[in-house]
C-alpha cells in the first residue's frame, strides 16, 4: 500500500506521526465505453464553451456559481487556505461508540505509526479498547476539512471520515405516522423467523455475483474469439497526436494488475521489496 497524507495525530499534549492509507479497494472489473458498430473508443474532452478549444488538465481551476455570478478559485488560493496547510489530525473529543450514527460513516482508513516507537500509538490504540470510545477527529485532506471517527481494528488505528450533520436528510415519510397495530402473535411468529436465519456475521461467505457472473461472461466472449485487437480500437488522431499518453495509461494499468497478482500469489505476511 501506498500512503496518500501524513502528518501527526495530536491529542492534549500528546503528538502520533502517522501515515494514512486507503483501507479499501473497489473490486469491479473497469469498464469504458465504445461505439457499438465497430468498437472504437469513445473519449470526453474538456471543452471551454466560450471559445471552443480543449483545455488541458493544468489549465483547469474551479469555481463557486450562485446563479448570478461566478468566483473562480485558483489552485494557490486553495494552497493558502489555513486548514488546506494543516498536517494534523486533532482529537476534539471522546465519545461512546455506540452513540455514532452509522449514516454518518463514508470512507476508512489505516493509520500506520511513523516514528521508530510506536508507544504513543499503541497508548492510544489501548486507551480506546478500555474505555469503549471512538475518538472524533478533524483534519484536512484533498482541499477538503473533514470530520472523522477514530477507532480500533485489531491492533491497527483506523479513520472513518464522516458527513456533517446538516448532511443527513430527515426521513419524513407520512405513512409512519399512522398507528399501526402489531398483535403479540405477529411479534412471536416474526421472531421465530428471525431466529431461524441467526448467525454470526462472517463478510468472506458473502460474495458479488455481478461482478463474478460478468468475469465469467467476459471469458467465455474471449474463448468464443469474439474479442478486437486493443491498437485498432483507438482512431488515427488519437494513435499518432496522444499515442504517448495512450500508452502510458495502458502500461501503468497492465503493472498495476501485475502487481495486484504478484500479491495476491504470496503467502500472508510477506512483502515484495520496496512496498
Amino acid at each position: 500500500m501506498r500512503a496518500i497524507w501524513k502528518g501527526a495525530l495530536t491529542f492534549g499534549l500528546v503528538n502520533v506521526p502517522v501515515k494514512l492509507y486507503a483501507a479499501t479497494e473497489d473490486h469491479d472489473l473497469s469498464l469504458h465505453q465504445v461505439h457499438a458498430k465497430d468498437g472504437g473508443r469513445i473519449r470526453y474532452q474538456r471543452v471551454c464553451e466560450l471559445d471552443g478549444e480543449v483545455v488541458p488538465y493544468s489549465d483547469i481551476d474551479r469555481a463557486y456559481d450562485d446563479g448570478e455570478q461566478t468566483v473562480v478559485i485558483t489552485k494557490e488560493d486553495f494552497a493558502a487556505l489555513p486548514a488546506e496547510r494543516s498536517r494534523e489530525i486533532e482529537v476534539v473529543e471522546f465519545v461512546p461508540s455506540d452513540q455514532i450514527d452509522p449514516l454518518l460513516f463514508e470512507r476508512a482508513y489505516f493509520l500506520e505509526p511513523d516514528s521508530s516507537s510506536p508507544k504513543a500509538y499503541a497508548l492510544l490504540r489501548e486507551t480506546l479498547e478500555r474505555t469503549d470510545r471512538t475518538a472524533i477527529v478533524q483534519f484536512s485532506l484533498r482541499q477538503k476539512t473533514s470530520l472523522a471517527a477514530l477507532r480500533v481494528r485489531g491492533d491497527v488505528l483506523v479513520l472513518q471520515t464522516m458527513r456533517w450533520a446538516d448532511e443527513i436528510r430527515e426521513a419524513t415519510f407520512p405513512v409512519l405516522d399512522d398507528d399501526v397495530k402489531v398483535s403479540d402473535k405477529e411479534l412471536k411468529l416474526s421472531a421465530a423467523l428471525v431466529e431461524g436465519f441467526a448467525a454470526d456475521f462472517d463478510p468472506e461467505a458473502f460474495h458479488d455475483d455481478y461482478q463474478e457472473e460478468l468475469r465469467t461472461l467476459i471469458d467465455a466472449k474471449r474463448e468464443k474469439g469474439e474479442t478486437i485487437d486493443t491498437a485498432e480500437t483507438f482512431g488515427e488522431a488519437e494513435q499518432e497526436e496522444g499515442g504517448e499518453v495512450i500508452d502510458l495509461m495502458e502500461a501503468l494499468r497492465a503493472s498495476v494488475e501485475r502487481t495486484r497478482k504478484e500479491r495476491t500469489a504470496k503467502p500472508k505476511g510477506k512483502r515484495a521489496s520496496g512496498e
